[in-house]
């Protein structure tokens, strides 16, 4: 298997759950015994308190970049950044390795395109939920998505950075969720995208009123179909 280099710690819980996911998905693919070859950097997300107030977004960029150089020194034969936000310096990440990078984004819009899904909200952070870097890879597989509420924009964003990024998932914060995927499923969307892996803590992506495309379980999906030459 090809060694895939992770970039962490934006939050913890999302790391654990990409290391999880690649090893469940390699151990099924390959045996029981097998362990994915990763190459972890845990950043500390501590250091970036002004990203929820627009702030640190170049510091951000620099800690990504800088984490992608040392991954691909330690020998990782390719990247993946464990986190949807921090996608917006995709680019600049690709122009600093010289190992291919696998876009989030990417990966949903494929998958949702094989299975005929060209109708969609897409829920996550802020600025995942308002800015083009996200939405206009989505689109550009031919996903035609919902305009963002912003009142639900300021719901969900509370929700993920105050509660589910320090590890609580409370029943209120489930209710709003699931009181908002009804609301899009009313408004005519033919699915969700969930785009930030703490909100699988309060969505239940298996059981839901619209079929839910996860950005957590696609990327690592197609992260293990490129370890394993498959993709």
């Amino acid at each position: 298997m090809r060694k895939l280099g992770l970039i962490g710690g934006m939050n913890w819980i999302s790391t654990l759950t990409y290391i999880e996911l690649i090893n469940r998905r390699v151990q099924r693919r390959a045996d029981a015994r097998a362990t994915a070859p990763l190459v972890v950097e845990s950043l500390d997300f501590g250091q970036l308190e002004g990203l929820r107030e627009g702030k640190d977004w170049e510091a951000a960029a620099g800690m990504v970049v800088d984490s992608a150089g040392r991954l691909e020194q330690a020998g990782a034969e390719g990247l993946v950044i464990c986190a949807n936000t921090m996608h917006k310096y995709y680019d600049r990440v690709v122009a600093a390795v010289g190992i291919p990078v696998i876009h989030v984004a990417d990966c949903l819009g494929a998958r949702m395109a094989r299975e005929g899904v060209t109708n969609a909200a897409l829920i996550g952070r802020r600025n995942v939920m308002t800015e083009s870097f996200f939405r206009e890879r989505l689109v550009s597989h031919g996903i035609d998505l919902m305009p963002p509420k912003m009142d639900n924009v300021e719901v969900i964003d509370r929700i993920i950075y105050e509660e589910l990024m320090v590890g609580k998932a409370s029943r209120d914060a489930q209710r709003a969720l699931k009181t908002i995927i009804t609301q899009k499923e009313q408004a005519g969307a033919k699915a969700i995208v969930l785009a930030c892996t703490e909100l699988e803590l309060v969505v239940d992506i298996d059981a839901n009123v619209l079929p839910i495309f996860d950005s957590t379980r696609t990327h690592c999906d197609a992260a293990v179909d490129w370890m394993m030459g498959t993709d």
